[in-house]
């Protein structure tokens, strides 16, 4: 992960206006396990039935030899893991793009944690809001990154009143 120290969860004040984010900050969610039931729930409400993912017996013969989580379900979970940091709390517009770069299976019973890193600013499109790359990175217990890829964020600015209760916060 990155070399910056990450902000834990309840450690930082929840929802980061845009003006609050820096290029280089480094948010790290709590760990999650997967569990053979949450696949199978998974595969229940997207109807992705895939037999590697549902069919123990089938998955035996794969390389993987266990059903594996859809990896919509890891980035789903990933997305829930990001709203448990609190950064998006009230601040958060739109989400305007997802990348997703699968990169490493998650079993049953493999815990992952998210890496959020804010990788660049935009202040776009209006005084109002701003855009945000976050660089984000699961990975699972081992250290094993199983997915990598980017999410671009419209971001809520601070209010002007805001911006000057925080300078004077910050004056004395």
């Amino acid at each position: 992960m990155a070399d910056a120290p990450p902000a834990r969860p309840g450690s930082e004040p929840r929802g980061r206006t845009f003006d609050q984010l820096e290029v280089g900050q480094v948010f790290v969610s709590p760990p999650r396990t997967i569990t053979e039931a949450e696949i199978l729930e998974f595969a229940r409400i997207s109807g992705d039935r895939n037999p590697l993912h549902v069919d123990r017996e089938y998955a035996a013969a794969t390389v993987f030899k266990v059903p594996i989580a859809h990896g919509l379900l890891v980035q789903s979970v990933a997305s829930g893991l990001a709203w448990d940091l609190g950064i998006f709390d009230r601040t958060i517009a739109a989400l305007k793009e997802m990348v997703i770069r699968f990169q490493n299976p998650v079993m049953p019973g493999d815990t992952i944690r998210l890496e959020l890193a804010v990788g660049e600013k935009d202040p776009a499109p209006s005084s109002r809001r701003g855009w945000i790359r976050f660089d984000a990175r699961v990975e699972n217990q081992r250290g094993d990154t199983v997915i990598e890829g980017s999410w671009t964020t419209l971001m809520n600015r601070l209010s002007q009143r805001g911006q000057e209760l925080t300078r004077k916060r910050a004056s004395g």
